[in-house]
Order: structure tokens, then sequence, then C-alpha cells
């Protein structure tokens, strides 16, 4: 005996009509209900206390959400947001918060959801809407691009990856291991893609700092 879709409340005061009948067997009320016990003892303390009210659905929003992002760290992702000319989406901003040393940062997912909370992005459309299009230049060394892809934790040290990429044939130019993401380490590395690979017209990155001024 289910509780109906069209009649919750008038089942609810059913059950309980009776589970308090004198000599009643609380458990067998149960099981011609098809609930359990558990939940058959809860709405019995509900109606105890508030009457037919207390036989509606409650919000199951928590009163308190400890694991809501701060104030402070929705701000920092606003403020690199702006600071990329509102170019930047929620994974790209994570690993920003990442190299600033920022701990508890958000998924890039809940970055998002912070953004489109905000007003920075439609709220109804995705993050970057459109079809897929790819891109290349006409020639070899035409344009790189170049990043750090995050840092991971090795036996002594941490390992900062950096990638170099060749934007007509898509080769990997370079994939260097580095123990940080400072000016000096990136001149080293790019030095010996430089004497393998040549010059390029043109390399594009971020505005971070590893890539100095």
């Amino acid at each position: 005996m289910p509780w109906k879709d069209l009649s919750v409340i008038e089942q609810r005061e059913e059950f309980v009509k009776l589970a308090l009948a004198p000599g009643a067997n609380k458990s067998e009320v149960c099981r011609r209900f098809s609930i359990s016990r558990e939940k058959g003892y809860k709405w019995l303390k509900r109606f105890s206390c508030e009457g037919r009210a207390g036989l509606c659905d409650r919000s199951r929003r928590p009163k308190k959400s400890p694991e809501r992002t701060s104030k402070s760290m929705e701000q920092a992702v606003l403020t690199i947001r702006a600071e990329s000319n509102n170019a930047w989406g929620g994974r790209k901003i994570a690993n920003v918060l990442e190299r600033e040393g920022r701990v508890h940062i958000p998924s890039p997912s809940t970055i998002t959801e912070i953004l489109r909370r905000h007003g920075k992005l439609h709220q109804n459309a995705p993050e970057h809407p459109g079809p897929f299009r790819r891109f290349e230049h006409e020639a070899p060394n035409d344009l790189w691009q170049m990043d750090f892809k995050g840092h991971f934790a090795m036996h002594r040290h941490r390992c900062h990856p950096l990638t170099v990429l060749d934007d007509h044939s898509r080769y990997s130019l370079g994939l260097e291991v580095c123990a940080n993401e400072q000016d000096q380490t990136v001149r080293e590395r790019l030095s010996r893609v430089f004497k393998r690979y040549g010059l390029p017209y043109r390399m594009l990155m971020d505005n971070g700092s590893p890539w100095g001024d």
C-alpha cells in the first residue's frame, strides 16, 4: 500500500490514524503501507509535535553549507575573469588559482557556476556556445603555443610540466620537466627547443608571470 502521488498527505494521515489506534501493531501498519519502521516512526513523531502540518514534505536544502565557496574565493575568481577580459572559463581560472598557491580551490564546474551566478555567463547558454571549429596556422613555426599544465608531487619535489606546441602541425615541440614556473627556468627550457626546431614567428601564452615582460 505505497504512497500515491496525488494523495500523499491523505495517505500519511491514514497511516498515522491506524498506527495510533489502540492495540495497533505499528510494524504491521508500516508493512501494509510499504514503508520502513524508521520512516513510519518519523511521521508519527512529526504528527505528535506538529499535527497535520508535520506530515508535509520539507525542503532538503541544508541549513548550513560548510563546503560553499567562500566570498574571498569567489572574489578571486571574478578578479581573474576580469583580468582575462572576460575570456577565461572555469578550467583556466582553476589553473591560475593553483599557480597562485590558493588552497581549497573550487572545481572548474563550480567556478563556472560562480561566473554564471554573478552574471558573467549567459544564464541559458553553455560557457562556449557554437560548434567546434579547428584552427591552425598555414606553416610550421608560424605560431607556437606554450603553457604549464598544472603540477604534481614527485619523490623529492613537485613537477611542473611545460608544453610547447606547433599550431600548424599540432606537434609537441617540447614537454619539459620543470621544478618551478619561474622566468629563468622557462628561458633555459625554451633555449633547448629553439636549438632543435628554430625560432617561431610568434608565440602564444597567457598573462602568467613565468613568461616575463
